[in-house]
């Protein structure tokens, strides 16, 4: 569903009038913030495959911090590898990594660690190597990036749709209190066991998961 349709969707269930922008109304708006508080929630109660990316560091000699375009700072990282020297890269400690890179001089060769140490401008984690690279050496990060908050009208959600509804209309009913439908605490906790069903689902695809029903 779009971010509209999602709108449309929760107005729907609460017995309002559909609008044709969802900052049509003070209360469209609102609901909208509870779409995008609700898609929110839900990126973060798992590793979904549709939000999995990876992200490529080009190294170049000499230079041990690099930024992780594209990741924010809601990221969830799976796997780190050095592609061009086939090796799989540790996480070390920041603490570590510092010691590493101040004590003496630093060694320079095939990056094999790194850490996550800061943000660049554009507000994207940056990781710092070790070895120092001694040349050019491709990096894979497997990554989980959340999708930036809905803002137009036609940008398609990415997690499960009829999760973002059913949760955004429980918001929806703690905030305008009981009106003789749902009570918000039965629309919630259907949500919650939509969620736990999602998750478990998903999880079957994927060995490397321990899922525990919630």
């Amino acid at each position: 569903m779009t971010y509209l349709e999602l709108v449309n969707d929760v107005l729907t269930r609460l017995r309002e009038t559909n609008v044709s922008t969802v900052s049509e109304t003070t209360y469209s708006a609102l609901v909208g913030k509870f779409v995008n508080d609700a898609k929110r929630q839900i990126e973060d109660s798992y590793t979904w495959n549709v939000l999995n990316q990876t992200i490529t560091v080009t190294t170049a000699a000499n230079t041990s911090s690099y930024s992780l375009t594209g990741s924010g700072q809601k990221f969830r990282i799976a796997e780190a590898l050095n592609t061009t020297s086939n090796i799989v890269l540790g996480n070390i400690a920041v603490s570590d990594m510092n010691r590493r890179l101040s004590f003496g001089t630093p060694a320079t060769g095939i990056p094999s660690d790194y850490c996550f140490n800061g943000s660049d401008s554009s507000n994207d984690t940056k990781v710092d190597l070790y070895p120092i690279p001694d040349g050019v050496y491709t990096l894979k990060f497997d990554v989980t990036v959340p999708q930036a908050n809905l803002t137009s009208d036609g940008t398609s959600v990415k997690v499960l749709d009829y999760l973002v509804a059913q949760s955004a209309y429980a918001r929806c009913l703690i905030e305008r209190g009981e009106d003789g439908g749902t009570a918000s605490s039965e629309a919630y906790a259907l949500f919650r066991g939509m969620l736990s069903d999602a998750i478990a689902m998903e999880s079957t695809r994927y060995p490397e998961d321990n899922f525990v029903a919630i």
